[in-house]
């Protein structure tokens, strides 16, 4: 056990003791001191397959042509188009890519 561990256990008993202190019950106190002073488990990244990142970017591509295809000089959705149709032409030619 390094000092660090010490220091931390130290603080979370001063810190439950304040809790005891302050009129907040003692298995209260306690359970909001333990829960301060424990780390919580970080999560493990997932790594990017290589067939998914190559869907990823034939679907990004295609996006990027159906929004070219759909959308006005102004950005604004062609009259009777919505997003519902850009995402289905995007799928259409992400097919043939």
């Amino acid at each position: 056990m390094d000092s660090a561990d010490i220091v931390a256990g130290a603080l979370c008993d001063v810190m439950e003791r304040a809790l005891i202190d302050n009129g907040i019950a003692p298995d209260l106190a306690r359970e909001l001191a333990r829960r301060a002073c424990t780390t919580p488990v970080s999560r493990v990244t997932r790594t990017v397959t290589k067939k998914a990142k190559r869907v990823n970017k034939r679907l990004s591509q295609a996006f990027t042509e159906a929004n070219r295809r759909l959308r006005t000089k102004s950005g604004k959705l062609r009259r009777g188009m919505t997003q519902s149709d850009v995402a289905k032409l995007a799928h259409r030619l992400a097919k043939k890519l």
